[in-house]
């Protein structure tokens, strides 16, 4: 099948999104967009509407090896709460530090919503720029209320 690719505005970034059919390959940030169609969902979810992103299949999730375990287990944390790496690694049976390799390397951010996962001393990293970890947490918030969550 082909992978078709194409972007949509998140505040003053852009999310890049490769996906095939009811696959997502590829969630990449950048500054600047690309011409092409991004699913529904992800649209509206960058709008800033309560979407529940965990309904699309993502190859991250695929496999038994522990980064698919790891990005199941992020699945599960719903749309505007967070989890600590450690709570995430307990669920999984590994390391914090293994579930922030996990996190730096997630293929498919939004779909995989690493931005959920946080410190326990505070927000945590995210690449390529906290702002976006920021600017995600606060548009679920915002969403949360909007739908009168």
């Amino acid at each position: 099948m082909e992978v078709t690719g194409g972007s949509c505005q998140l505040g003053l970034w852009h999310v890049h999104v490769w996906w095939s059919g009811d696959m997502i390959h590829r969630v990449r940030f950048a500054p600047t967009g690309i011409p092409g169609p991004v699913p529904a969902p992800i649209r509206k979810y960058c709008a800033g509407h309560m979407v529940d992103l965990s309904e699309m299949d993502t190859i991250a999730c695929e496999g038994e090896t522990v980064s698919a375990r790891i990005y199941r287990a992020v699945r599960d944390v719903p749309y505007g709460s967070t989890a600590t790496y450690g709570q995430i690694a307990a669920l999984v049976g590994t390391s914090p530090r293994a579930v922030g390799r996990a996190m730096a390397h997630n293929p498919t951010p939004l779909v995989v919503p690493c931005h959920r996962i946080v410190a326990a001393d505070g927000i945590g990293g995210f690449s390529p720029a906290l702002e976006i970890k920021e600017l995600l947490l606060l548009l679920e918030q915002k969403g949360k209320k909007r739908a009168g969550k």
